[in-house]
């Protein structure tokens, strides 16, 4: 239920699923909830190398993003409370 309410949020149009703002959304609570895997189970290398591919790949699509749309980035970082990429 929680992935339908991200996408309900941040879609573009109304059959919209795979957008730059959806695929960062998803990958943004994917993160958070592996991040919180990870406080706990500080030897799980195979989840830690995980986090740091979705991590890449949020980036890349960030940076895409930042390239087309500027104030469509700016709105994004801000609703997912991330930091900016350089």
């Amino acid at each position: 239920m929680e992935k339908k309410d991200i996408i309900a949020k941040f879609k573009q149009s109304e059959n919209d699923t795979g957008s730059v703002q959806v695929q960062v959304a998803l990958l943004t609570e994917r993160i958070n909830h592996l991040t919180e895997h990870l406080k706990s189970h500080k030897q799980d290398n195979h989840s830690r190398r995980g986090l740091m591919q979705m991590v890449g790949k949020r980036r890349g699509l960030l940076q895409y993003l930042k390239e087309q749309d500027i104030e469509a980035y700016r709105k994004l970082i801000a609703d997912l409370d991330i930091r900016e990429i350089k």
